[in-house]
C-alpha cells in the first residue's frame, strides 16, 4: 500500500536535499557592503583626535607654565626671606658698630679728661 501524503523515498531524500541547500546558503559569505562614508568617517575620527591631542597638549602645557609659576614664586619667596634676614643682620652690625664707636669716643673723652685734670 502506499503512502497518500507523498512521503516517497525520493520525496524525502528531494526535500532533505533542498534542506541541507537552504542551510548551506545561509552559511554562504554574503557581499559585502562598502560604506559610502569610510574615508569621511576617518577623516572625522583624525581631526577629532587631532582635537583632543591639541587640547591635551594646550592642558599640560598650562600644567607645566603653573608648576614653573609656582616654583618660581617659592624661590622668589626665599629670596626674599634670605635678603630680609641679611638686612636684619647688617642693620644689627651697624648697631654695634655704631654703639662701639660711642664706647671708644666715651673711653678716649675720659683718657683726655684724665690727663686734663693732671
Amino acid at each position: 500500500m502506499r503512502d497518500l501524503k507523498g512521503s516517497a523515498l525520493t520525496d524525502r531524500l528531494a526535500a532533505a536535499a533542498e534542506s541541507k541547500a537552504a542551510l548551506l546558503a545561509k552559511l554562504k559569505p554574503k557581499p559585502t557592503v562598502v560604506d559610502p562614508l569610510f574615508a569621511e568617517r576617518a577623516a572625522m575620527k583624525a581631526a577629532d583626535l587631532k582635537a583632543v591631542r591639541d587640547a591635551r597638549e594646550i592642558e599640560k602645557a598650562l600644567a607645566k607654565q603653573a608648576a614653573a609659576d609656582r616654583v618660581a614664586a617659592a624661590e622668589a619667596e626665599v629670596a626674599a626671606a634670605e635678603a630680609a634676614e641679611l638686612a636684619e643682620k647688617r642693620g644689627a652690625r651697624k648697631e654695634r658698630k655704631q654703639l662701639s664707636k660711642e664706647e671708644a669716643k666715651a673711653k678716649r673723652d675720659a683718657k683726655y679728661a684724665a690727663r686734663k685734670a693732671r
